[in-house]
């Protein structure tokens, strides 16, 4: 019986071995969660159940036990890699199905989705029509690979000082001739197509009406409708029009385009005693975009940039949880499956519940303490040789005893 106890030592010391080597194997495995083992005695026992003087019969690995801990999390230049502080798994789906995994060292493939190294997509909230993500479906996240659409100008805002003290040009408005106007500032509007345009304002103190000047639009040197007056209060400020909007005409292009129409909001703009300047000219359209990365925020929103400014929401990233994550399936690839001990998969999003966030442009590395395994790793082999001393032990008796005389 010895020898069976003994060798149930063995056997349990070197499963205890393999477990510490597995952790010391995969100290730099991205996403790796250590494992732990468990032992457990055993007893021979009978219908008569174990009696005061019963010795053990060996012992047995009652279970291998992996620990979910947060693993150290290291910042990369790739903000497609990603990292979870919290509890939360990625959703990741191949041809075997839906799994779970803690490495984020997500790539992209020939067709445009977000894979992980072992070819499995990343899942996602998908957007819906009216805004906002549809947390009740799941869909691979795919970035988009056509251009970015181009936007047309409807309304700038200009933001700008009129001398108050400026005289007033004698002549009439003439673009060809400065002495017949004060001021002009030009900035870029685009077309239904994406093609620029260069939209010239002329300003021209009124002779005639104290406070008011003449504003002119020029596009690509055309003249669009004729002169806004902008009349300010003795305080400098707008007073008309009320509204600060100046709605002009519709212009056409003749590129194909649609045809432009422009508004101009000068609530921003006044008439003080300084000298004439341009504090800030914005619009609210773009041109073509290709684009040129990804964005993750800490809420696993996931937008694609492009060259054009503009962001277009691809989805939200979707994490699981689970009652019970050591009753998980190790699949390798550093996924796991879900199974009937570790409960149904809880999906829900980033800076939720206790999810976690989602940390872009890092990764979070194993949790394995190395120190600790080179200890684990010297308490199997002190269990190791003292089973077999055991065994030796049985064996010289056992040949004292076939000795005898």
């Amino acid at each position: 019986m010895t020898f069976g106890i003994a060798l149930s030592g063995l056997k349990a010391a070197t499963n205890y071995l393999d477990v510490t080597a597995n952790n010391i194997a995969n100290v730099d495995t991205t996403g790796f969660k250590s494992s732990r083992t468990l032992f457990s005695d055993v007893y021979a026992t009978a219908n008569s159940d174990v009696t005061a003087t019963t010795p053990g019969a060996g012992v047995q690995v009652a279970a291998v036990q992996q620990q979910f801990t947060q693993g150290n999390i290291s910042f990369t230049n790739n903000n497609m890699d990603m990292a979870i502080s919290g509890q939360g798994f990625f959703v990741v789906r191949g041809n075997e199905g839906v799994s779970y995994s803690r490495a984020g060292a997500f790539s992209v493939d020939n067709n445009g989705y977000v894979v992980n190294s072992a070819n499995k997509k990343l899942q996602v909230f998908p957007v819906t029509t009216g805004g906002g993500f549809a947390t009740g479906s799941l869909s691979d996240l795919q970035l988009q690979t056509t251009a970015s659409a181009p936007k047309a100008t409807g309304t700038a805002k200009i933001g700008l000082n009129l001398q108050a003290d400026a005289v007033a040009p004698t002549i009439a408005f003439d673009p060809n001739v400065p002495s017949s106007y004060n001021n002009a500032t030009s900035m870029t509007v685009y077309d239904s197509l994406g093609n620029t345009h260069t939209a010239t304002m002329y300003f021209a103190k009124d002779a005639t009406t104290a406070n008011t000047w003449n504003q002119y639009l020029y596009v690509d040197g055309n003249a669009v409708g004729g002169a806004n007056q902008l009349t300010f209060n003795a305080a400098g400020k707008l007073s008309t029009p009320a509204s600060g909007m100046v709605v002009t005409p519709a212009y056409d292009p003749a590129n194909g385009a649609s045809p432009l129409n422009l508004s101009y909001d000068f609530s921003a703009a006044s008439q003080y005693g300084q000298a004439f300047s341009v504090n800030s000219l914005t619009q609210d359209g773009y041109s073509t975009g290709r684009m040129t990365g990804i964005s993750v925020d800490p809420n696993g929103v996931v937008s694609a940039r492009f060259t054009n400014g503009q962001l277009t929401q691809l989805g939200k990233i979707a994490l699981a949880s689970f009652d019970n994550p050591n009753g998980l399936q190790q699949q390798g690839g550093t996924s796991w499956g879900e199974t009937f001990g570790s409960g149904a998969a809880r999906l829900g999003e980033a800076s939720t519940s206790n999810f976690g966030q989602i940390q872009s442009g890092a990764l979070e590395g194993s949790n394995v303490d190395l120190t600790a395994q080179l200890v684990e790793m010297i308490s199997a082999q002190r269990n190791f040789q003292a089973n077999s001393q055991v065994i030796k032990t049985a064996n010289d008796i056992t040949q004292t005893i076939i000795n005898m005389r």
